[in-house]
């Protein structure tokens, strides 16, 4: 992909999200920042970014809304969530015994969750890149925030 195609601004459209754990509050913040450092986003078929882009949810749907720097659409993407549910639960449950983890066990134990918890944000960066095949495409790095971002919209405090 060349350097144009990549998100410059984004924003999460979660007006429903307030009072989240200040955990899950954090990687919020951290995964919008490193998103916004550095990411690499095509839609499929163009027009070449650079994009804004707002990720948020209508009618049990997962919106990509893909706007070009002037803030004029350019696509909406709409994903059924039902393919992400198992695994976005699962992931929160991890994320909990994680965060619970860091209060009270060793770092030998913390390790063992975060681990697990690695491994599950990498299955759902798979599910999510195969999910917009044909209508986007990104790397890894990205796809990691934009399921980071994903889980993070799905709290519904």
């Amino acid at each position: 992909m060349n350097e144009r195609n990549r998100i410059v601004s984004f924003r999460l459209d979660d007006s429903f999200g307030r009072g989240r754990r200040p955990e899950v509050e954090q990687e919020r913040a951290v995964a919008i920042e490193d998103l916004l450092d550095e990411n690499c986003f095509a839609l499929d078929g163009g027009p070449e970014g650079p994009y804004s882009l707002v990720l948020g949810m209508a009618d049990n749907r997962l919106l990509f809304q893909v706007q070009n720097e002037a803030g004029e659409d350019l696509r909406v993407i709409g994903l059924a969530l039902g393919p992400f549910r198992r695994i976005i639960r699962e992931y929160h449950g991890i994320c909990e015994s994680y965060y619970d983890a860091i209060r009270k066990l060793t770092p030998m134990q913390i390790e063992t969750i975060d681990m697990a918890r690695r491994g599950l944000h990498n299955d759902g960066t798979e599910l999510l890149q195969a999910r917009l095949e044909g209508k986007a495409s990104m790397d890894f790095d990205t796809g990691r925030r934009l399921f980071t971002l994903l889980c993070v919209l799905h709290m519904k405090a």
